[in-house]
């Protein structure tokens, strides 16, 4: 039986960067993100008793080497749960850049990690989701959920996981992805987030103070309090930047676009509009702000960059496409 399964890509608020346990990814720090409703992964799972191997196609291309590798070693987990060694077919559809700091992995693993278990007869919580999402990439644990979703520092595979956050039920906020550059980036948030760990000189603080920042941002989230979810979220971004730039070597996913984006976000906001910018491991800046300025921010950023500018609200929770969906995919 093939299940295919959707999931939506997640920005985060406050920054996930850093394991303290890198073979089952348990993360150094609490981490809080927005589902978007704009970018996600469509991915579809056949278990085939003929199969010598799995196989794995990304938007059309066959994969082969590492991509193969550490998707195998996912799905070894999914039949350990599941009881059976069959190998399965896997085609994945990004309707989102891949590896340009937009968290394609994020939206991909968690599609996987849902068709996978269906696939494979397995029924399980969100809850648990979340915590076989995690093991392909940490961020994936906070795509099976919609809107704004917490990531669980925890202890162990137990306790690391994510869950839905509560929030004021007139925050109405919007992201605005601004795409300075498509490409692939250089430097995977992998290697990137694992040099860092282990030479920053940054990366103790910038943990414990994350933690701190996630307790407020939580808070901030169930008041509505636009200004202060601005800060917490620009202050981590830049934070966790920061990390990497006192790494050895120093590294940094800034190109001259993002910081000229950076100091338009601070003009504009010296002139009275709502707005913040936080940026993942990639070049691209995304854009915090009231859902009432967003289409204002957006006209004014394409015309002040010339780069496309993508309106996100909070997107859904990750879900199995019915038939019907997917034959109007294939149509599309």
């Amino acid at each position: 039986m093939t299940v295919t399964a959707r999931a939506h890509t997640n920005i985060a608020l406050i920054k996930y960067w850093g394991k303290s346990d890198p073979q089952l990814i348990i993360p150094a720090n609490s981490s809080i993100s927005m589902t978007l409703d704009q970018f996600y992964t469509d991915t579809s799972v056949d278990f085939d008793p003929q199969l010598t191997a799995d196989s794995f196609s990304l938007d059309g291309q066959e994969q082969s080497g590492a991509a193969l590798q550490k998707l195998s070693k996912f799905m070894d987990l999914v039949r350990q749960r599941a009881g059976h060694n069959t190998f399965a077919r896997i085609t994945s559809t990004n309707h989102v850049p891949t590896a340009a700091g937009l968290a394609s992995s994020a939206s991909a693993y968690a599609a996987l990690a849902l068709a996978a278990t269906r696939a494979a007869g397995l029924q399980l919580s969100n809850k648990d989701l979340t915590r076989i999402a995690r093991r392909g990439s940490g961020s994936a644990s906070r795509s099976i959920d919609g809107g704004y979703v917490i990531w669980h520092r925890g202890t162990d595979d137990a306790t690391s996981f994510a869950e839905p956050l509560p929030v004021a039920p007139d925050l109405d906020l919007r992201m605005l992805a601004v795409v300075l550059d498509h490409q692939p980036k250089k430097l995977s948030s992998r290697s990137g987030m694992a040099n860092t760990v282990a030479t920053s000189p940054y990366f103790p603080a910038w943990a414990k103070s994350s933690e701190v920042a996630a307790a407020a941002m939580q808070a901030a989230l169930l008041a509505g309090d636009f200004d202060q979810i601005g800060r917490l979220a620009e202050r981590s971004a830049m934070m966790m930047h920061a990390t990497n730039m006192a790494a050895e070597p120093p590294f940094t996913y800034f190109n001259p676009e993002t910081l000229a984006t950076l100091d338009y976000v601070h003009a504009l906001r010296d002139q009275g509009m709502p707005v913040y910018a936080t940026i993942d491991a990639g070049p691209n800046v995304k854009l915090i702000c009231p859902a009432v300025n967003a289409e204002d921010l957006a006209d004014l950023f394409r015309q002040r960059l010339g780069k496309p500018v993508v309106i996100c609200a909070p997107g859904p929770a990750a879900r199995v496409l019915t038939t019907a969906e997917m034959e109007a995919n294939a149509h599309a």
